[in-house]
């Protein structure tokens, strides 16, 4: 290396850097966002076609909201740029004090209160003001995350350890509190005054996605493998059930346990192929063989109706008791049984206590099992399977039983499916639901029960709550991931303490060398 790459400096002499400095790198990222923003918002935003009765198509212009779009969306450019350089505090008083302005002022409008029109506001849509609100939280967020990354950088090692364990203890004292109370509120939660119809069929639907997202923790979050083809296994149990109701004539009570097999016997099939497998091989693999199940189930028109699914299956019933204003001669109706006047609500509320309690089976098992040697054995392949073997473990079993486990759950949530819509078709089991499934455990925290169900409450009843925003209510969906994602990268409440040390009794034991 010569003189003219590399000056000399004496002992002690201070190194001079030619690099830009963190103003300059901000301003040169805020011009050039500035510029794309106005390219793109002119054309997307800019023109608004609009439809006139008995006129030719014609649009509207929007440059005010360009105009805006382009002084707003800059400046958290500049905010994010200088975060990066190490100069957190802009972003995070900034990005504060917008987020309380645009999101409280926009919520008013969203709410349909007379005060939002009083308020000075860049945008006269509601909802925009709330979703720039939402990306001023983002650069907030993102402010306060490198501020405790640069602390967490400035500590020593068993600092840093210590935190964690303060972080996962907190975690596993929040669980055993939020475990009980939102099983409790979901037992009481029909009987209050807030409790209709809608509500009910919305729990549904969530609760369902709660025993698919604890089905799939016992495959990727307590044995590390990564499932991408989870649906399958859902369509199966919903195609079992569709056939023995409307071929054979078996109740749903009939079926459950034989469409619970079947998915498992499914998901044996697919252990076998990816024993040698790991990672994003074994995800896409895992991948390829949703998608086969989903093809065979369009294209196999004789036994599965093809594109138009099958239909008429039968409607679940109280054992045996038809929840039906009329019922064939000798049969007693459900309405009839207890002395009540029929509702079609009677259907709805059991339907919602039959999938609470298949969810609750699904958690007391899990748990259950993770106590167990099979579920030791899942945590030490998902931590190490190269050790796992030098153990003496079989991962060969471990691997085909968490596979079994989990797709024989997810046929009992797929046969509830079915009875409860009283159609399937090939449409309802896409990739996006492996997707929204897999999301729902990583979220949540993997290997965390209780994270699993507050993140389905979060991803699957927010976007159904929020339904009457139409269009935007997906845009919500989609911040709230980066938000917990920026927030909580681990899930919501994550602790992969092993199964064995679950206990007091058993953390002294193995002090004490006791431990068998």
């Amino acid at each position: 290396m010569t003189d003219t790459t590399m000056e000399k400096r004496l002992p002690g002499e201070a190194v001079t850097s030619n690099a830009p400095s963190p103003l300059l790198v901000a301003i040169k990222e805020t011009i050039f966002t500035a510029v794309l923003v106005f390219l793109l918002g002119i054309l997307m935003v800019g023109f608004q076609t609009q439809a006139i009765q008995g006129q030719y198509l014609s649009f509207v212009t929007r440059f005010s909201d360009v105009i805006w779009a382009v002084a707003i969306v800059p400046i958290g450019r500049f905010l994010l740029a200088l975060d990066r350089q190490g100069i957190s505090w802009p972003a995070l008083i900034v990005g504060g004090l917008a987020f309380l302005y645009f999101f409280g002022a926009g919520s008013t409008g969203v709410m349909e209160l007379d005060v939002y029109k009083t308020l000075p506001l860049p945008f006269e849509e509601p909802m925009v003001n709330v979703i720039f609100g939402l990306g001023a939280l983002l650069v907030c967020g993102t402010a306060i995350k490198s501020i405790r990354t640069a602390g967490e950088g400035r500590q020593t090692l068993p600092a840093r350890e210590a935190a964690e364990a303060r972080r996962a203890n907190f975690a596993k004292r929040l669980s055993g509190v939020l475990g009980p109370a939102l099983v409790a509120i979901a037992i009481v939660l029909p009987w209050t005054p807030w409790g209709d119809r809608q509500l009910v069929d919305s729990l549904i639907l969530v609760l369902t996605y709660v025993m698919l997202g604890w089905g799939l923790n016992i495959v990727v979050g307590l044995a590390g493998l990564l499932d991408l083809g989870y649906v399958a296994f859902y369509a199966v149990g919903a195609y079992t059930y569709a056939k023995l109701s409307t071929e054979l004539g078996l109740s749903f009570w009939e079926s459950l346990p034989i469409a619970g097999a079947l998915a498992a016997a499914f998901g044996v099939t697919l252990g076998f192929p990816v024993l040698r497998l790991r990672g994003d091989y074994l995800a896409i693999v895992t991948l390829g063989f949703g998608e086969m199940i989903r093809i065979v189930l369009i294209n196999w028109q004789v036994f599965t109706g093809g594109p138009n699914g099958i239909g008429s299956i039968g409607k679940i019933t109280f054992f045996g008791f038809p929840f039906e204003r009329k019922v064939p001669e000798g049969v007693t109706a459900f309405h009839d049984l207890f002395g009540l006047q029929f509702s079609g609500a009677h259907r709805v509320y059991f339907l919602y206590y039959v999938i609470l309690v298949l969810a609750l089976i699904t958690n007391f098992v899990t748990i259950r099992l993770r106590k167990l040697p099979i579920g030791r054995a899942w945590e030490a392949l998902r931590e190490d399977e190269t050790a796992c073997r030098a153990l003496g473990i079989n991962p060969t079993n471990t691997k085909l039983t968490a596979f079994a486990l989990g797709a024989m759950f997810a046929g009992f949530a797929g046969s509830f499916f079915a009875t409860r819509q009283g159609f399937v078709s090939p449409e309802s089991f896409t990739f996006i639901e492996s997707a929204v499934i897999l999301a729902i455990v990583v979220l949540g925290g993997m290997g965390s029960q209780v994270g699993v169900a507050l993140a389905a409450i979060l991803l699957i009843g927010l976007p159904e709550a929020l339904r009457e925003l139409a269009l935007y209510r997906m845009l919500a969906f989609g911040a709230s991931m980066v938000l917990i994602m920026l927030w909580r990268p681990k899930g919501l409440l994550s602790y992969r303490e092993p199964t064995i040390l679950l206990h007091a009794k058993n953390k002294k034991a193995m002090v004490s060398g006791t431990v068998k």
